[in-house]
C-alpha cells in the first residue's frame, strides 16, 4: 500500500509497506513531514531498509533497540529544537508515538515483504501503465468497409470508427488536398501551376507522385524544422534582462533543416543533438548538432551567482530532453518525487547529473568557401592585430590586470572595484561562462581563440577596474573600434555554439527541495529507474555520460521514444495527437484515442530504420487524411475534437506559415535559398524600444532586399522583444520546451492581418500583380483568387466582388488622403483611384477565414 511520506529534503511520494499492524495503522493515517533548517534527511525512505537507517546527515533517524537515538521518533513527539512531524494538521497521539518508539525498541524488524517499487529495475514490477509498456507490432484489425482502406493507418482508424456507429468522411476535393498536403510538408501553398497539373493528372498514382515531390522539396526540412525548434526552445537571443543577441544561433537551426532534408534516421537525429561533441569522429556537423543544448536562456545579468544559472541551465536541459524524447513532464520531481509518475527526486537529478560538468564554447565552424580565403590572409590579419597591441600597451596593461583580476576572484570583498570586473569576466567573455577557467588557464596553455576572447574582454572592459577616465586616457575606446573594423576588413572564420563536458571533477547530488544550494545525496548518471536500464558497457555506472544517454534514449527497449515521435508526427499532420497532450505521457496525461495504431507506428517507424519521411508518407498516403473536413452534423456531439478521425480537422495555419502565404501569395516570398542567418523583416515601430539598452527602433535594423521577404522560419527571434505577428498567432516564447502549440482567435489577430506591414505590402503587390497580368475586372478576379485561395471564385462571390470594386472606386474618389496611404506608388494605365480599390480587395481576400486556415 502506498504511504505519503513527506521527511526534510525529500518531499517524496514514497510505497511503504507497514511492518507490524500497529505501525501500519499509524503510516496509513500520517502524511510525514518537516520544514525548516533541518533539511539533510535527503534520500530517507521508509520502504527501503537500508535508507532508512542510513537516515541523513545529522544522525540516524530509525536505530533499531534505541528509540530514545532515533530522529524519527524526535520528530513525531516534537522534542524541544527539533522541527515537528508532520508540520500541519492533526500530530500524532502519545499513544501512537509509543507504538512508532516500541516497534523501534524490538528492533524495527522489516519482516514483510516491501511493497512493489514501480522504480525498481532489479527484477521488481514496473508500471502497469500503458506509455511504459513495450512496443509491439499489433496486428491490422479487419474491417467490414476494406475499400476504403488504403494502407494499414486506416485500418486501425477505421476499426475504432465502425465500433462506434459511425462512417468516414468522403474524400476531399483535389484543389483541397493539395493545399493541404503542400501546406503540410513544405508549408507553402501550391502555385497555380501546380494546381492545374495535379486536376489534369488522371494517373492512378497521380497523390503519391505529388506526396513524393513534396517529400523531396528543400522546403520539407524548412517546414518541418519549426516544430521541432519549439521543442528545442531555439531563439536567438540570451533572455532576461539584457538578452544579447546570439550570432551563432543559427547554425543549429540550419543543421536542423539538413537533417530532416537528408531524412537523417530520427536515432541519428536524437544523439547527435544530446551528444554530438562525443560521438568519436563526429565532425563539425555533429558539434553544431550538440547546440541544441545551447538553446538554454543565460543570465548575464550584474551581481547573479554563477552557480545558480548554471544550475539551472542544467536543469532546464533535463527538462527538454524528458519532454521532447520520452514525453514526460518531470520538472517537478526537481523538489519532490513526481506525485503522479513513477519518476522520483533521485531519478531526476540523476539524469540532471549527465549535464552537470558540461560547459559551453563557441568553436571555429567554416562555412563552405570561408577557408581558403582565410587562410591566405589570417596571418596578415594576426600581425596588424598584435601591432595594434602593442601600440596602445595592451600586452603589459593586461598582464597587471590578470594578476589583480586573479587575487579579486580568491579574496572576494577586499576591493568592490575588482570585485566587479571579476563578475563582469564572469559573464561578458566569449563562450558562455568560460571566463574564469580561460583567466586561471596559464597564457602559455590558452588556446588562440581563448586567448583573443580575453584580450578583447579586457580592452572593452577594463573601466570596470579602473573607471572610465583611465580607459579613456588609455585610448582603449579607441583601440576597440580599430580592433572591430580590422576584424571586419579581413575574412574570418564563421562559428558555432556547442558544449563539451569538462572533467568530472566532484560528484553531482540531490538537491534539497530543489534548492542549488543545499545538497542531497550523490547521485550518478543513470536514467530513470522506471525504464529499461541504462547501458554502460564496459565502463562503470559513474562513468555515463550523455552519449550513454542518447543512445538509451532511441535503444529498442525504451518504450517512449518511437511512440512520442510518431505522436509528434501524426500531430503535425491532423493537429491533435494520438495522445492529446504530446508533453505528457504520463498518468496525468490523456490516453491514446488509437492506442494500437499508435504501437504499429512506432513499431514500423524502428523497424523502417527511424524514417521520418517514410512514417510521414504513410500518414499523408491514407484514406484517413484524404477525409473532407466538412463537420457532419452526428459528429459534432459525439467527436467535437475529432478524436476519432472521421473527418480531417480545419486548422488555422501556425504564425510562420500564415505570412509566409501572405508573402507568397503577393509574389514577394523568396524561397530560392534555404537556411541561413536570421533576418528581421518590418515590424509595428515602437516594439524594439522595449528592449534591454535599446534606443528607439535601433536595435531592430531592418533586414534589406531579399532578406526582407524570408520564410518566417528566419525571423530573428528576440526572447524579451519577440516578433509581435508570431506571439499573436501563438508561436511559443521559447522560453521551455514546447511539444504543442495552442491554437487561439483573439482581435489582435484581426488587426494583425489588416495592418501589419507585411500584410498592407503583400496585399499591395498581390494587386499589382493581378492588374499587371489580367485586363478584365472578372479576370481579374479570379487571378486574385487562384493566387490568394488556390481556387476560382464561385458566381456569388464574384458578383459581390465586383459590387465591392463599384463601392471602393467611389470611396477612393473622394479621398484622396485614404488613396494615397493604401496606393502609394501606381501602375503605369491605371489612376491611383482604380489601384487603391484593387488593393483593399486583396486586403480582404488575405483576411479571410479561409486563407489563415488549412481545410
Amino acid at each position: 500500500m502506498k504511504f505519503r511520506l513527506i521527511l526534510a529534503g525529500l518531499v517524496a511520494a514514497s510505497a511503504v509497506l507497514a511492518q507490524t499492524p500497529e505501525v501500519s495503522k499509524i503510516f496509513r493515517s500520517r502524511c510525514f513531514g518537516c520544514h525548516g533548517p533541518a533539511q539533510q534527511m535527503s534520500g530517507f525512505r521508509l520502504d527501503q531498509r537500508d535508507a532508512a537507517m542510513a537516515g541523513g546527515y545529522s544522525g540516524a533517524v530509525i536505530v533499531p533497540g534505541k528509540s530514545a537515538d532515533s530522529r524519527l521518533i524526535h520528530r513525531v513527539s516534537g522534542k524541544a529544537g527539533v522541527p515537528v512531524m508532520p508540520p500541519a494538521g492533526p500530530r500524532l497521539t502519545a499513544e501512537q508515538v509509543e507504538v512508532l518508539a516500541k516497534w523501534i525498541d524490538a528492533g524495527a524488524q522489516w519482516d514483510g515483504a516491501a511493497a512493489p517499487a514501480v522504480t525498481s529495475k532489479a527484477g521488481q514490477p514496473k508500471s502497469s501503465h500503458w506509455a511504459f509498456q513495450p512496443v509491439r507490432l499489433p496486428t491490422q484489425p479487419s474491417v467490414k468497409q476494406s475499400a476504403w482502406v488504403k494502407n494499414p493507418v486506416d485500418a486501425f482508424v477505421l476499426s475504432r470508427l465502425e465500433k462506434e456507429g459511425i462512417a468516414p468522411s468522403p474524400e476531399a476535393d483535389k484543389r483541397t488536398l493539395l493545399r493541404r498536403v503542400h501546406l503540410d510538408l513544405t508549408g507553402l501553398p501550391p502555385s497555380p501551376e501546380e494546381i492545374r497539373a495535379f486536376l489534369a493528372d488522371t494517373r492512378p498514382d497521380a497523390w503519391d507522385r505529388v506526396v513524393d515531390r513534396l517529400l523531396a522539396s528543400p522546403h520539407f526540412g524548412e517546414r518541418w524544422a519549426r516544430p521541432w525548434l519549439d521543442r528545442a526552445r531555439y531563439a536567438d537571443s540570451d533572455g532576461y534582462e539584457k538578452d544579447w543577441d546570439r550570432p551563432w544561433a543559427w547554425r543549429y537551426r540550419d543543421w536542423v533543416i539538413r537533417a530532416l532534408n537528408s531524412d537523417l534516421p530520427f536515432d541519428q537525429f536524437t544523439t547527435m543533438q544530446i551528444a554530438g561533441d562525443l560521438i568519436p569522429d563526429g565532425g563539425q556537423d555533429a558539434k553544431v548538432a550538440a547546440g541544441f543544448h545551447r538553446n538554454t536562456l543565460t543570465n548575464r545579468e550584474g551581481g547573479i551567482d554563477n552557480k545558480q544559472f548554471q544550475f539551472e541551465a542544467a536543469i532546464d536541459r533535463s527538462n527538454t530532453i524528458a519532454s521532447a524524447w520520452l514525453g514526460l513532464t518531470v520538472a517537478c520531481a526537481q523538489c519532490h518525487d513526481h506525485k503522479y509518475d513513477p519518476i522520483s527526486q533521485k531519478d531526476f537529478y540523476s539524469l540532471y547529473a549527465f549535464f552537470d560538468n558540461m560547459r559551453e564554447v563557441d568553436i571555429p565552424a567554416p562555412l563552405p568557401g570561408e577557408i581558403g580565403p582565410w587562410l591566405q590572409k589570417s596571418d596578415e590579419y594576426r600581425a596588424k592585430r598584435q601591432q595594434l597591441l602593442n601600440e596602445y600597451k595592451v600586452p603589459a596593461l593586461q598582464a597587471d590586470w590578470e594578476k589583480q583580476m586573479l587575487r579579486a576572484g580568491d579574496h572576494p570583498g577586499q576591493r568592490t572595484d575588482w570585485d566587479l570586473a571579476w563578475d563582469c569576466l564572469l559573464k561578458l567573455t566569449e563562450g558562455g561562462w568560460d571566463g574564469e577557467r580561460i583567466m586561471r588557464t596559464p597564457p602559455e596553455k590558452r588556446t588562440e581563440r581563448e586567448a583573443e576572447a580575453l584580450t578583447t574582454h579586457f580592452i572593452r572592459n577594463y573601466h570596470f577596474a579602473v573607471g572610465q577616465k583611465v580607459w579613456k586616457e588609455l585610448k582603449l575606446n579607441e583601440l576597440d573600434n580599430k580592433l572591430k573594423d580590422l576584424y571586419a576588413s579581413y575574412p574570418q572564420i564563421s562559428e558555432a555554439m556547442t558544449v563539451a563536458d569538462g572533467p568530472r571533477t566532484t560528484p553531482s547530488h540531490l538537491r534539497v527541495r530543489g534548492d542549488y544550494r543545499t545538497m542531497g545525496v550523490e547521485v550518478k548518471p543513470n536514467s530513470p529507474s522506471i525504464l529499461p536500464a541504462l547501458s554502460v558497457s564496459g565502463k562503470t555506472d559513474a562513468d555515463a555520460t550523455r552519449l550513454d544517454l542518447a543512445r538509451w534514449i532511441v535503444s529498442p527497449e525504451n518504450p517512449l521514444t518511437s511512440r512520442v515521435a510518431v505522436n509528434w508526427m501524426w500531430q503535425e499532420i491532423f493537429g491533435r495527437g494520438i495522445v492529446k497532450t504530446a508533453e505528457d505521457f504520463g498518468t496525468r496525461g490523456d490516453a491514446p484515442s488509437h492506442p494500437e495504431l499508435l504501437d504499429w507506428l512506432a513499431a514500423r517507424f524502428m523497424e523502417d530504420g527511424w524514417s521520418m519521411k517514410q512514417i510521414i508518407r504513410t500518414m499523408v498516403t491514407s484514406a484517413t487524411y484524404r477525409q473532407s473536413s466538412k463537420l457532419r452534423p452526428e459528429l459534432q456531439a459525439k467527436d467535437p475534437e475529432n478524436a476519432l478521425l472521421a473527418r480531417h480537422s480545419r486548422l488555422r495555419l501556425p504564425a510562420e506559415l500564415i505570412r509566409d502565404e501572405a508573402l507568397s501569395a503577393g509574389g514577394l516570398l523568396v524561397t530560392s535559398e534555404v537556411g541561413g542567418r536570421s533576418v528581421r523583416p518590418p515590424q509595428p515601430s515602437g516594439v524594439a524600444a522595449m528592449a534591454y539598452g535599446a534606443t528607439g527602433d535601433g536595435k531592430w535594423a531592418e533586414s534589406k532586399g531579399a532578406d526582407r521577404y524570408r520564410r518566417g522560419l528566419y525571423i530573428f527571434f528576440q526572447r524579451a522583444t519577440p516578433y509581435p505577428l508570431l506571439m499573436n498567432f501563438d508561436a511559443p516564447k521559447a522560453v521551455v520546451t514546447e511539444c504543442r502549440r495552442e491554437r487561439s482567435n483573439t482581435p489582435l489577430q484581426a488587426l494583425n492581418l489588416l495592418n501589419d506591414p507585411v500584410f498592407v505590402e503583400a496585399a499591395a503587390s498581390l494587386a499589382y500583380s493581378t492588374l499587371t497580368e489580367a485586363d478584365t475586372t472578372d479576370a481579374r478576379i479570379a487571378e486574385m483568387f487562384e493566387r490568394a485561395l488556390g481556387r476560382t471564385p464561385s458566381l456569388g462571390e464574384a458578383a459581390r466582388f465586383r459590387k465591392g470594386l463599384e463601392a471602393l472606386r467611389a470611396k477612393y474618389s473622394q479621398d484622396a488622403a485614404a488613396t494615397a496611404q493604401i496606393a502609394p506608388t501606381v501602375l503605369p494605365g491605371l489612376d491611383r483611384t482604380e489601384t487603391a480599390a484593387w488593393v483593399n480587395l486583396a486586403s480582404v481576400l488575405l483576411n479571410l477565414d479561409e486563407f489563415v486556415t488549412k481545410e
